[in-house]
């Protein structure tokens, strides 16, 4: 049932943002922001000087705690975007205090939390989504309908790549001695930053399931202040076979030192299918020598939030509910496995 960009209350839905850093700065909070369905009413985190910027760019209060904030009868739904290690604690509170929840990716740090998420939204009955952002992208979303439609025949491999120079260059606090790079807090590094991100994605644009991986996972360059390896991989690689037996080769790292790589090409039976989606493009080459260039598939949001309150106030299913992406974090778990052990991992 649609609300026309309402909640049950005739009023835009109450956000709470908890976690200020910097997806909430280029994200979440200028979207929300832009929605007329969303109506911020206040920020919470440990560092009340982030939450009060964003307060002072798009309204709301600055809540002194995550229990304060879960306790405000204004708020129906939160984003969490905190460290990796409390997503499932945070998580849980918000829907056992009624509000929706929209959590960053990774879903959390083991399956256990995963299953203890997904069990508190049902038991609320709220929405529970995860931010796998790579299956709002345009180019994405098209690439899954020619897929899909046959363009390229059946998809039999995949090569994906996901890589940039790593947080301690884009985070809020610069260097190797922010949260991402404290196994304590991320329990992984680029495999959960961006790896998920391919892992879903693949999902996504072949609608089945990893069913088998084999990965490295290593540290490659980023030092600590001593100049100790740091504590979390900042590289994977891994192969992965699906359920439709397409095998996948994945690389995620924070060791590329110039232009960002969001790439993907998939190889069917009838053609190839080049993904790019910041440059908004696909380009498809036919087996009888055909080439055409799709372009123009880009978007300035990344529609994860726009997707989130679509769902609550249309009570409709998302790609981004957590039964969608719940699979994508065994992927990810098993590929850790997979890593640490040596061997190949069977899902």
């Amino acid at each position: 049932m649609k609300i026309d960009g309402m909640n049950a209350k005739g009023k835009p839905l109450g956000i709470g943002i908890i976690g200020c850093g910097k997806i909430t700065v280029t994200r979440h909070a200028p979207e929300y922001a832009k929605n007329p369905a969303a109506r911020i009413i206040g920020y919470f985190d440990f560092v009340e000087s982030r939450a009060k910027e964003l307060a002072d760019l798009y309204g709301g209060r600055v809540f002194s705690s995550i229990e304060e904030l879960l306790s405000c009868n204004e708020i129906d739904a939160v984003s969490v975007c905190t460290a990796n290690a409390t997503h499932a604690e945070i998580t849980i509170a918000a829907l056992g205090a009624g509000k929706h929840v929209l959590c960053e990716k990774p879903m959390a740090t083991t399956p256990s939390e995963c299953e203890e998420m997904t069990a508190a939204a049902r038991a609320a009955g709220k929405r529970l989504m995860i931010a796998q952002n790579q299956r709002m992208m345009p180019a994405h979303i098209e690439a899954k309908r020619l897929i899909e439609a046959g363009e390229i025949g059946k998809p039999i491999s995949v090569t994906t790549c996901f890589g940039h120079s790593g947080p301690d260059n884009w985070s809020v606090d610069p260097g190797t001695g922010n949260w991402f790079f404290d196994k304590s807090k991320s329990a992984f590094g680029a495999m959960a930053d961006l790896g998920v991100h391919k892992i879903d994605l693949v999902r996504y644009l072949l609608g089945c399931d990893v069913r088998e991986t084999s990965a490295m996972l290593g540290v490659l360059d980023k030092r600590d202040a001593a100049g100790n390896p740091v504590s979390v991989e900042d590289h994977a690689s891994a192969i992965y076979r699906m359920e439709s037996g397409a095998i996948v080769t994945m690389i995620a790292s924070w060791t590329f030192y110039g232009e960002e790589n969001n790439r993907t090409t998939v190889y069917g039976t009838d053609g190839i299918m080049e993904i790019s989606p910041a440059d908004g493009r696909i380009i498809i080459h036919k087996k009888d020598g055909e080439c055409r260039t799709l372009e123009g598939l880009f978007s300035e949001t990344s529609g994860v939030i726009d997707a989130f309150l679509g769902a609550i106030i249309e009570d409709a299913p998302s790609v981004l509910d957590v039964d969608a992406v719940l699979p994508s974090m065994q992927a990810l778990f098993a590929t850790a496995e997979s890593a640490k052990s040596g061997c190949r991992i069977l899902l």
